[in-house]
């Protein structure tokens, strides 16, 4: 299921042949990070590199030199090393980053203060990431100082280019094999969200549901794509609640928003679900309103379409419900032209989803809202949340908040909704719920 040699080879050609022959491109692996003391955190790929290499480790350099007559696709990376690989497992090494990886050529890290600065020279551009990390930048800034000191003074790069201009819009456009993977990783993200609704009964820990879901990713060979909100009650209504310490008790909703990342591809699910199998009046209307609002937004996602269509039309299902319950007062336009309706809806109704949960690419073009097109993979996340402390709502609405959320792909025709296997419909849900 992963990713090939040749389909990153493919990627680098198109992104050396978009940068030009004058410049050089130059992506770094993600550092390794201390969560306290001498604990790390688990190390994870940066995106960049990943995209264009499929290189795991850190402590590495990817250089991109088009038209360079002894090759265009440099790595430095750690040497293999008997010690090092007694403590911390086995190295890819140099040799295996050309053979294994498809490198031209490839340098220890510890000798590319000595090399690097000399392919550098005479190219006009330098497309790189600078001011993402310190170190890398100080770096950077040492190998131009080293490229001037060079006998009769190098001819040092003029320009210094935002890499993400060229290869963000790359990442936006997904192909085969990644589709393939995000819908590997989707369907492990929803075995995980059925796992912990099977769990998710009164008495039950916020933490318990969390633990369930890793448990079931990490037994198919995925990782959580970020931290797993699992908000029960009230907490629902904060939109990051990472807490996960609270009960689960008779008569609440739990909200759970989680994503497995298989092979550094991430999905995203959010489902709102009562604790003890059955909405109540309130919990149902409100649901029913974020279902219609998200069902409305998934029909939007269509190549030709603009990427804010389906926020536009979420909000005006969800600013009309509102008003027919009673939640909002006056009427879906007043709602929509003074934003009151952004008290119980403050959020954008999706967003990229590749190689990060947020993916990249730009969401307007010219100040224009992006077009959809085939390939570009989008969730649709509508929701209701109502602060427990509003005062200016009826008591039954208060500390409900409801999330329901997909992932999209473009097609040609249409689009696929990657998540499907997770049930959204209310009855679908209760039935699914009176099985435990």
């Amino acid at each position: 299921m992963s990713i090939l040699p040749d389909e990153y080879a493919r990627r680098r050609r198109q992104l050396m042949k978009m940068a030009g022959e004058d410049a050089v491109l130059l992506v770094a692996a993600a550092p390794e990070r201390m969560r306290n003391a001498d604990a790390a955190w688990p190390y994870r790929q940066d995106s960049d590199l990943h995209y264009l290499s499929g290189f795991p480790e850190p402590d590495a350099v990817l250089a991109l030199l088009p038209g360079r007559q002894h090759g265009e696709v440099v790595l430095f990376c750690r040497e293999r090393d008997d010690e090092h690989e007694r403590w911390h497992g086995e190295s890819i090494g140099t040799e295996r980053s050309v053979s294994v990886h498809g490198m031209d050529d490839a340098f220890p890290i510890d000798d590319i203060d000595d090399i690097l600065p000399g392919m550098i020279e005479g190219r006009a551009r330098v497309y790189c990431h600078f001011g993402r990390e310190p170190e890398f930048d100080a770096r950077l800034l040492g190998w131009m100082r080293r490229l001037r000191q060079l006998r009769g003074g190098g001819v040092v790069p003029k320009e210094f280019v935002a890499l993400g201009h060229l290869l963000h819009d790359l990442r936006l456009y997904k192909s085969r094999n990644e589709l393939r993977l995000m819908r590997g990783s989707a369907a492990i993200a929803a075995d995980a969200h059925l796992a912990a609704m099977q769990l998710a009964t009164p008495g039950r820990f916020e933490y318990e549901i969390e633990a369930e879901l890793v448990r079931t990713m990490r037994g198919k060979g995925a990782v959580p794509a970020f931290t797993p909100i699992v908000a029960a009650g009230a907490n629902a209504c904060v939109m990051h609640y990472q807490a996960n310490r609270a009960p689960l008790r008779d008569g609440d909703l739990l909200l759970i928003d989680a994503g497995a990342e298989l092979d550094c591809y991430a999905s995203d699910i959010s489902r709102t679900f009562p604790v003890n199998g059955r909405f109540s009046r309130e919990q149902r209307a409100l649901y029913e309103v974020v279902l219609a609002a998200q069902q409305a937004a998934i029909d939007e996602v269509r190549p030709g379409q603009a990427f804010s269509a389906a926020h536009e039309v979420a909000v005006r299902m969800i600013a009309e419900g509102l008003c027919s319950l009673g939640v909002l007062q006056g009427d879906a336009d007043t709602a929509i032209a003074d934003g009151s309706y952004k008290r119980f809806y403050p959020a954008k109704t999706g967003h990229w989803l590749g190689l990060d949960v947020h993916d990249v690419g730009d969401y307007r073009i010219d100040g224009e809202p992006r077009v959809l097109e085939p390939g570009m993979v989008v969730t649709v996340e509508p929701g209701i949340y109502i602060p427990p402390q509003d005062r200016t709502v009826p008591e039954r609405w208060r500390g409900i908040g409801i999330r329901i959320e997909d992932d999209v792909a473009v097609t040609r025709d249409g689009h696929e909704v990657l998540t499907d296997a997770v049930p959204r419909e209310a009855e679908a849900v209760e039935a699914l719920l009176a099985q435990r």
